[in-house]
């Protein structure tokens, strides 16, 4: 298919925790099949397959956000147009981080992991970070999940089937480095690594889409994140009913990418003045 005639013609995928870029694959496929160039760059580490990550998870001890930042800002400011950044879970907060210091057209993040100074902290939230904060010496680890913890945190809406099905092709443990960082940050003076300027005029458009029986990010996080900006620029937030935190490979999952898709070309802007300053 030719190149989109409309926007940018590259779309960058940011993938979250206790999963690799293999989670964006139904994604890719779609978004190639329109003609877009699309990227789905790997954390520091991740470059391997799901299943060595799972043999040895050194990797994911290992990270840190700025390494994370690092990756992904290369990627990004290696292009020759801002291009559509997407990203899903915690990869929706290093959207934001992105977006926040000058980079991409557009951003569109799916059940995002808040910035800091997002404080809402649902009940159902609370459980599905059990299994990394109930042991403070989790800071150090790659924290694994069970089957039935991550049936409830990624796919409590999802058939056993399919549930089982994303268990065994895109778990991998987490760093329960960060996730304890981002958990402390609202509470240590000064920013920390997953802060934005909520006042920031220059930032691209961004989306927040949310799932409406997302465990792990519930709308209310959505809803608080997206009211925390205040900037002249745009900010919207949809809701799709019924759907998990694994939005990205949770049947019907075409509507949700189109949509992103759709409102993605709709707003994005070429900006070249921040490119210049990056410059």
């Amino acid at each position: 298919m030719s190149a989109p005639s409309k926007g940018p013609d590259t779309i960058v995928l940011v993938h979250g925790f206790w999963v690799t870029p293999r989670s964006w694959e139904n994604w890719i496929t779609r978004y190639e099949a329109k003609g877009y160039r699309v990227l789905a760059p790997a954390y520091p580490g991740f470059e391997v397959e799901v299943e060595a990550l799972k043999r040895d998870p050194s990797p994911i001890e290992n990270l840190t956000v700025p390494a994370i930042m690092t990756r992904l800002e290369t990627v990004v400011g290696g292009l020759a147009e801002p291009p559509i950044i997407m990203g899903n879970s915690a990869g929706g907060a290093f959207v934001q981080l992105l977006l926040d210091r000058g980079y991409g057209a557009v951003g569109v993040v799916i059940d995002s992991a808040p910035t800091e100074g997002v404080r809402v902290t649902p009940l159902s939230q609370i459980k599905a970070s059990f299994p990394v904060l109930k042991n403070p010496a989790n800071r150090h680890k790659a924290v694994p999940l069970t089957y039935e913890q991550w049936r409830y945190i990624f796919t409590n809406t999802f058939d056993e089937a399919d549930a089982r099905a994303t268990y065994d092709r895109y778990y991998v443990p987490a760093s329960g480095g960060i996730f304890w960082d981002s958990v402390l940050a609202n509470f240590i003076p000064g920013p920390q690594d997953v802060a934005v300027n909520y006042h920031n005029d220059a930032r691209a458009p961004l989306l927040f889409l949310s799932g409406g029986e997302d465990h792990l990010m519930p709308p209310a996080i959505q809803r608080s994140n997206a009211k925390h900006y205040k900037s002249n620029t745009i900010t919207e937030i949809k809701e799709f009913p019924g759907r998990s935190h694994l939005m990205p490979a949770q049947k019907g999952w075409e509507e949700v990418a189109d949509y992103a898709l759709a409102w993605a070309v709709e707003h994005a802007t070429r900006r070249p003045e921040m490119a210049s300053a990056r410059a």
